[in-house]
C-alpha cells in the first residue's frame, strides 16, 4: 500500500508513469509537509537527526500525515538499515526474522531502524517481544499508529520510546501538496478555484486521500473546469475519521459534555452533529445526555432528565432521521438549563461515608417492630409520626447513633435548587427551634 509520499519499502527513483503519490515522495525530512514541529531544526526529530543518533519512538497521528515517510527518511538521514513490517500482515515468525536480520546487520556495524506500521494491532504479548531488542540496541524501533498509544500500547514499551504526535494536515499543507502534484504533472487540476477549496476540505486532513483524488482528476479529459457540484458528483467524499470504540469517540463525547457544561448550545450542537454524521449510534448519544442531566444539572432543573428520557422515547418511536430532532431538542435544553453538580457531589459524599461507617444500625425509633420481641427491645419506641407534628415536621434524628448528622447534599443558588435550598434552610431552622424548646 502506498503511504502519503511513498511505500514502506525503499525503492528506486519512480518512473514517469508511477502513481502520483510515489512521484511526490519527499527525498529528505525538510520536504515532509505539515510536520515541521517535529522535523524542523528545532523539532524533536530534527534535533535527533542533527545529532546523528535516533531513539526509539512512536509516531502517532491521523491517516495520511506522513508517518511511514518520516520513518524511511529517518533511516536514510542517519545511515541506518531500514526494515519495515506491518502488524496487519506480520506475526511472531516475521518479528523473529526481523530481529535475526537486525542482529546480523549489527555484527557488520550497521544499525537497524525497525519500522512497525499499525503497531497497535500487535497484542500485549507481541509488544513485550520488542523489549529486549530495544533495550539491547539491536533495533531502533519506530512504530506508527493512528490510535492513542496510552490505550493501545504496553506501558513497558511506552517507557522505552518517545511519542511523537503528528498533526492533521491543515489547508495550507494540503494546498502545498496540490501545488506539488500540479508541478509534477506540469498542468493545473481541471477544477475551479472554489472546487479546489472544496477538494482540500473533503480530504479532512488526509494527504494520501487528497493525492488519490487529484490523480483521478488528472486522469480525465475535460472541456471545462469542474465546479464544486460537478466535482462532488465525480469524486467520492471521504467519511470523517471516527472509530466508535477508539479515541476519536471519546474525544468527541468529551467535547460535547464540556460544551453542555459550559452552557454553549452552539458548540454542543456542533459536536453532537459531528458524532451523528460520522455514524455514532444515536442511543449512545442519548445515554450520555441522560447522564449529563443528572450529573451537571440535577435539581437545578428537574425537567432536564424528563426532556432527555422523552427524547429517547421520541427517537425510538420515530427512528432516524426524524427522531434525531428530538435529540437536538434535548441537547439544546441541557445546554441552556441552569447547572448544578450538587446531586453528583452528594452521591460521592454519601458513598464515601457509607463505606467508612460500615454496617451501623439505624436508630431504634425509626425501625419497624412487626413482632413482640422487637417491640420489647425498643424497635419503634418513641417514633414521631411527622404528619401528626406541627408543620408536618417532627425534627427527629434519622442518623445512626454513632454518626453525627452530615450535610451531604448542598444545593446551589441556581434554578430550582434555589427553592430546594430555601426548604432545607427552613427545616434546619425548624429543627433547631424544636430542639431548643425541648
Amino acid at each position: 500500500m502506498t503511504d502519503l509520499f511513498g511505500s514502506q519499502e525503499q525503492q528506486d527513483i519512480p518512473k514517469a508513469n508511477a502513481p502520483l503519490a510515489d512521484r511526490l515522495r519527499p527525498v529528505s525530512l525538510d520536504e515532509v509537509i505539515g510536520q515541521e514541529h517535529l522535523t524542523g531544526p528545532d523539532g524533536a526529530i530534527g534535533r535527533m537527526v542533527s545529532a546523528g543518533t535516533l531513539s526509539s519512538m512512536i509516531l502517532w497521528g491521523p491517516p495520511g500525515t506522513g508517518k511511514t515517510s518520516i520513518a524511511r527518511l529517518l533511516a536514510d538521514a542517519v545511515g541506518m538499515h531500514y526494515k519495515p513490517i506491518s502488524a496487519v500482515f506480520s506475526g511472531v515468525a516475521d518479528l523473529k526474522k526481523a530481529f535475526a536480520e537486525a542482529e546480523t546487520m549489527a555484527r557488520t556495524g550497521k544499525q537497524t531502524l525497525l519500522f512497525v506500521d499499525e503497531i497497535h494491532r500487535f497484542n500485549r504479548a507481541q509488544q513485550d517481544g520488542f523489549l529486549p531488542f530495544v533495550e539491547s540496541g539491536v533495533v531502533t524501533l519506530v512504530g506508527a499508529t493512528t490510535e492513542n498509544p496510552s490505550f493501545e500500547l504496553n506501558a513497558a514499551l511506552l517507557s522505552r520510546t518517545q511519542v511523537m504526535v503528528l498533526r492533521r494536515l491543515d489547508d495550507a499543507a494540503l494546498g502545498t501538496l496540490l501545488d506539488r502534484a500540479e508541478a509534477a504533472e506540469q498542468r493545473g487540476l481541471p477544477i475551479t478555484v472554489d472546487a479546489r477549496s472544496a477538494l482540500i476540505s473533503s480530504a479532512d486532513g488526509d494527504g494520501r486521500f487528497l493525492l488519490n483524488q487529484a490523480a483521478t482528476l488528472f486522469s480525465i479529459v475535460l472541456e471545462n473546469p469542474l465546479d464544486p457540484p460537478a466535482m462532488a458528483a465525480l469524486l467520492q467524499k471521504r467519511m470523517p475519521v471516527y472509530d466508535k470504540d477508539r479515541e476519536g469517540h471519546y474525544n468527541l463525547i468529551s467535547a460535547l459534555h464540556k460544551s453542555l457544561r459550559g452552557s454553549d448550545p452552539q458548540a454542543a450542537l456542533y459536536w453532537m452533529a459531528r458524532m451523528l454524521v460520522a455514524g455514532e449510534e444515536p442511543l449512545y448519544v442519548l445515554r450520555r445526555l441522560v447522564r449529563f442531566a443528572s450529573e451537571d444539572i440535577g435539581l437545578a432543573d428537574p425537567q432536564a432528565l424528563v426532556q432527555c428520557l422523552a427524547a429517547k422515547d421520541a427517537y425510538e418511536f420515530l427512528g432516524s432521521p426524524e427522531g434525531e430532532l428530538a435529540i437536538v431538542q434535548a441537547c439544546l435544553y441541557l445546554a441552556t438549563a441552569p447547572k448544578s453538580n450538587a446531586a453528583y457531589k452528594a452521591q460521592k459524599a454519601a458513598w464515601k461515608l457509607a463505606r467508612e461507617t460500615g454496617s451501623l444500625m439505624p436508630p431504634a425509633h425509626i425501625l419497624n417492630a412487626p413482632t413482640k420481641l422487637m417491640k420489647d427491645i425498643g424497635y419503634g419506641k418513641g417514633y414521631a409520626y411527622d404528619h401528626d407534628a406541627d408543620d408536618g415536621f417532627s425534627g427527629a434524628n434519622y442518623w445512626p447513633d454513632e454518626v453525627p448528622p452530615a450535610s451531604l447534599y448542598q444545593p446551589v443558588e441556581r434554578g430550582f435548587e434555589r427553592k430546594v435550598n430555601e426548604r432545607l434552610i427552613y427545616w434546619d431552622n425548624l429543627r433547631k427551634s424544636i430542639k431548643g424548646n425541648g
